[in-house]
């Protein structure tokens, strides 16, 4: 292995050397100047805002990208990587935070995808279970390697990407917000299973938004801001409030905005609903106007699917939801968005937005009634209606201009500015901030905040126990598909929530 000289002592060179890292398109420079060093058996956290270069900085490491200048080193020796196919076959591995997988092929299949063993001309199914087997039980995954993945839970699928990534002997992983989707005990299993590949020297860039998770899993973290290595940290435990201000240039002193007191009048009333799929039972609860009510639970535990049914997206086997004091008929979408009830999605890119249309496009979707005329839509009356939303919401885009173009904190602006532009009386958010970096959410959050404030009722659904606590007036607890229990102020914390969770 090679060796560096430091300090006049002979040392062991890092994992990876990053020194100068470059890149720019055309004349715009996206890249500049980053350097840094990953060890063996290390997890260095990549902070920044949607744009500040961590996915392009991610895929010149990974291959997907060449520098415009600089090097890079892999166990001492250069590494200017062909392709993604050539860091690979090096040892370096990016998992994205969309699963990459095939959801009809068996685990050991998507595992072995690409590079499946043979004997004889003939696939070797019996070597592929049986390394998929090693690789799954090194993860502490237990299930068979003939199982489809579409059977798999969110959290079970990561693991199996990261499965094929360790049966290509991938030295360095690269892990774009690998939690996003998951919930707590499924991030616990994952950073269990990060700790055990550390001891066997595998490292980590560890990519995400969620500031709670830096201080548990990083070794290091580095902060990056418009395509500049702004700040180095030695250990994970730097100050949140820190880390922010260096991601985003200026100080957030309060994240989550005060709430305001909700009304005394109930707008929504949830009687004893429940499912023909039986992913929730019995659940009863009420909203006031301007309130925001928050619900929590773990991954699975029937919260998507209970929202989904309260905007009319499933049949009901039991109980009913009343609209200021009218029945809302079930499984009745256009019912439900005329009565005044709306849904944000959790994923916004398949079921919120159409990413190859416009902004202009999108916000019209949700409401060609009010802008079309005797069957006519005139385009100039689409942009003067995207101009003033795109003004009131603060996105950072222009009316014309696609939706795949913009970050993800812009995307979820578009699909909240649709819904409002309703003028909505209860606005429902699934997982608002998924894939958001922190200024972003703050930008959301006041949004949430001031919907509240005009008197809309608001249901956010989180898996992010800060999120959630910071948010809402009252939490309910959601297990098993069963309401838990609801939580009020001041006696909305992180173990009394968990508590319910798992009870």
């Amino acid at each position: 292995m090679n060796a560096i000289e430091v300090s006049g002592q002979t040392a062991q060179a890092p994992l990876f050397r990053a020194v100068g890292i470059g890149k720019s398109f055309n004349s715009v420079r996206v890249l500049d100047d980053i350097s840094l060093d990953i060890g063996y058996g290390e997890v260095v956290a990549l902070l920044g805002e949607n744009g500040a270069g961590k996915s392009t900085f991610s895929s010149i490491v990974a291959g997907a990208q060449a520098p415009s200048k600089g090097t890079m080193f892999l166990a001492g020796e250069a590494y200017a990587p062909a392709g993604p196919g050539a860091a690979i076959a090096l040892g370096i591995n990016m998992i994205h935070q969309e699963i990459h997988l095939l959801p009809d092929l068996s685990v050991a299949e998507n595992v072995f995808l690409g590079h499946l063993p043979t004997r004889d001309g003939m696939i070797d199914r019996k070597k592929m279970y049986r390394e998929t087997e090693k690789q799954l039980r090194r993860l502490g995954l237990d299930i068979s390697p003939d199982t489809p993945v579409r059977q798999l839970k969110i959290a079970a699928q990561q693991l199996v990407e990261i499965a094929r990534a360790l049966t290509l002997n991938s030295r360095l992983l690269i892990l774009d917000e690998p939690t996003a989707a998951l919930g707590k005990d499924e991030t616990d299993l994952l950073f269990k299973q990060i700790e055990e590949l550390k001891k066997e020297g595998v490292s980590f860039i560890y990519i995400s938004h969620r500031m709670d998770e830096i201080a548990r899993i990083a070794d290091k973290v580095v902060v990056m801001r418009d395509g500049h290595l702004i700040a180095r940290h030695e250990s994970g435990n730097a100050e949140v409030s820190v880390l922010v201000a260096q991601m985003v240039g200026r100080s957030i002193d309060r994240l989550f905005p005060q709430l305001p007191a909700p009304r005394d009048d109930v707008v929504l009333s949830v009687e004893h609903l429940s499912d023909k799929a039986g992913r929730f039972h019995d659940v009863s609860f009420s909203v006031k106007t301007g309130e925001v009510f928050g619900i929590a639970g773990i991954v699975g535990a029937g919260r998507t699917e209970l929202v989904q049914a309260i905007a009319g997206l499933s049949a009901l086997s039991a109980g009913k939801v009343t609209l200021g004091g009218q029945h809302l008929p079930a499984n009745n979408v256009l019912a439900a968005i005329r009565a005044g009830v709306v849904l944000i999605p959790e994923d916004r890119k398949s079921e919120g937005v159409v990413l190859g249309q416009t902004i202009a496009e999108n916000l019209a979707y949700c409401n060609l009634d009010s802008l079309s005329s005797c069957g006519v839509m005139a385009n100039q009356r689409v942009l003067a209606f995207a101009h003033e939303r795109i003004a009131t919401l603060g996105i950072k885009g222009a009316a014309g201009q696609m939706l795949d173009k913009l970050s993800g904190g812009n995307q979820q602006k578009v699909v909240i500015a649709k819904w409002i532009a309703r003028n909505p009386k209860v606005i429902i958010l699934d997982e608002p901030t998924r894939g958001i970096d922190m200024g972003a959410r703050a930008a959301i959050y006041e949004l949430i905040i001031d919907l509240a404030k005009t008197g809309v009722s608001v249901i956010v659904v989180s898996s992010d126990l800060e999120e959630v606590i910071g948010l809402s007036h009252r939490v309910m607890v959601m297990a098993r598909g069963c309401s838990q229990g609801i939580l009020q102020r001041p006696h909305i914390a992180p173990d009394a929530i968990m508590t319910l969770a798992t009870a």
